[in-house]
C-alpha cells in the first residue's frame, strides 16, 4: 500500500461506525487479507488517531481478522491512553474546582474539552496533549497566579508578560500528568479578530458536571482554524486526521456549512477544510460544504503532494521561510514598544 492508499484506508476506518458505505469497502478489503498493517500502524499512529482506529475496528467487529500480535498491541496502547485520559479528565475537574473557588469560569478547549463532555464513544479514542482553556481577559492574570500558587510552575522567561501567541507559556506540575495552556486569546492573529472569548461567551455549552465548553458550531470553528491556520494547513496542503475526525463526528451534531457561514473573511480557508474532510471520508453526507473552484483546487493540491512528497516538502519550505520571516518582524515591532521584548532579541542576538 502506498502512502497515500494507506492514509484513505485509515480515514475510511475512522468512519465505519458511523458510515455503513465505508464499512463494506473496509471489512472487505480486511477479510481478503490485502492490508499492510505495518503501514497501518505507521500512519494512523503519526496522525495521532491509532486509538480511535482500534475502537472502531473492535465496534464493528474486526479485530477478529487482525494478526494476533497486532490486536494485543493496539489493547496495549488503548489500556495506556485510557488510564492517561482518565488522569486528564481528573485533573481538569480539579482546575475547574479551583478555578471556580476564586470566581474563575475557565472555558476547556479542544481535546479536554471533548473529554469531559463525553464526545467520544470510548474515553480511549482520543490522543490529548495539553490541557487548554480560556478565561475572561479580566482574570487572564489572576489565573496565571492562582495556578502558580497551587503547584503550577513554568521557566522564567523575558516573554511571560508579553502576550506572543494565543497563550501564557506552558505550566506544568511535578504531580500532574498534564501540563496547562492558558488562552488569553482563542487563535492566533490575525484570526482572533472574529473569534473571540466575547464572540463565544454568551453561547458556551455546559458539560453533564457544570464545566464550559464550546457549543458545537463554535468547535467546528476552532477545529478548522487550528489545523488551516494556526498550523498553517491551509498553506502547507497538508491532512491531519485527528483533526479531520473531530470535524467528521461534529458533522453529526451540527451543520458544519451553517458554522463557518457568519465568516465570511475566512470563508475559504474554513470551506476548504470541510471540502477536504468530506473528500478524505470518501464524500461524507453529513459534512456540508460548498463545492466550489476553490475547495476543488485545494483537494487537487493535497492529492497532488501525497503522490510527490518532495513537492510538498518543497511547498513547505517556502510558506516556512514565509511565516517565520513574518513572526520575525512582528516580533521587532514589537521590540520598539515592549521592553522585555527587546531583551529577548537583545539576548537572542548576542547569544549566537
Amino acid at each position: 500500500m502506498s502512502y497515500k492508499e494507506t492514509l484513505f484506508f485509515v480515514a475510511k476506518c475512522l468512519t465505519i461506525s458511523l458510515e455503513d458505505k465505508n464499512f463494506l469497502i473496509v471489512k472487505d478489503k480486511i477479510v481478503k487479507g490485502s492490508v499492510d498493517w505495518d503501514a497501518i500502524v505507521k500512519v494512523s499512529t503519526a496522525h495521532f488517531v491509532f486509538p480511535a482506529l482500534y475502537c472502531n475496528l473492535k465496534r464493528k467487529e474486526l479485530l477478529q481478522f487482525l494478526p494476533e500480535d497486532l490486536v494485543a498491541y493496539m489493547k496495549h496502547i488503548i489500556t495506556l491512553n485510557n488510564e492517561r485520559n482518565l488522569q486528564i479528565i481528573q485533573q481538569a475537574k480539579q482546575l475547574d474546582f479551583l478555578l471556580k473557588e476564586n470566581n474563575i469560569h475557565p472555558v476547556f478547549l479542544k481535546g479536554t474539552a471533548f473529554l469531559l463532555q463525553g464526545f467520544y464513544e470510548e474515553i480511549s479514542e482520543r490522543m490529548v496533549g495539553d490541557i487548554d482553556f480560556i478565561v475572561s481577559p479580566e482574570v487572564y492574570e489572576d489565573t496565571i497566579q492562582i495556578l502558580k500558587k497551587n503547584g503550577y510552575t513554568n521557566k522564567d522567561h523575558l516573554l511571560n508578560t508579553v502576550k506572543i501567541g494565543n497563550h501564557y507559556p506552558r505550566l506544568v506540575h511535578e504531580n500532574k500528568i498534564a501540563a496547562v495552556e492558558i488562552h488569553f486569546r482563542i487563535l492566533k492573529p490575525p484570526y482572533d479578530k472574529s473569534f473571540t472569548y466575547e464572540t463565544v461567551k454568551n453561547n458556551i455549552s455546559k458539560t453533564a458536571e457544570n464545566s464550559y465548553v464550546l457549543n458545537y458550531d463554535h468547535q467546528v470553528l476552532h477545529t478548522i482554524f487550528n489545523k488551516q491556520a494556526s498550523d498553517y494547513g491551509y498553506w502547507y496542503k497538508t491532512i491531519s486526521l485527528r483533526n479531520n475526525y473531530d470535524l467528521f463526528l461534529l458533522s453529526k451534531k451540527t451543520n458544519t456549512l451553517q458554522a463557518i457561514k457568519k465568516y465570511n473573511r475566512h470563508f475559504t480557508i474554513l470551506n476548504t477544510f470541510l471540502a477536504s474532510s468530506s473528500y478524505i471520508f470518501n464524500h461524507i453526507s453529513s459534512i456540508h460544504f460548498v463545492n466550489n473552484k476553490k475547495a476543488a483546487t485545494f483537494i487537487k493540491h493535497q492529492i497532488k503532494f501525497l503522490d510527490f512528497p518532495k513537492k510538498m516538502n518543497a511547498n513547505k519550505k517556502i510558506w516556512n521561510f514565509y511565516f517565520e520571516n513574518k513572526s520575525r518582524l512582528r516580533k521587532l515591532k514589537l521590540a520598539f514598544v515592549n521592553k522585555n521584548m527587546r531583551k529577548h532579541l537583545l539576548h537572542l542576538i548576542f547569544k549566537r
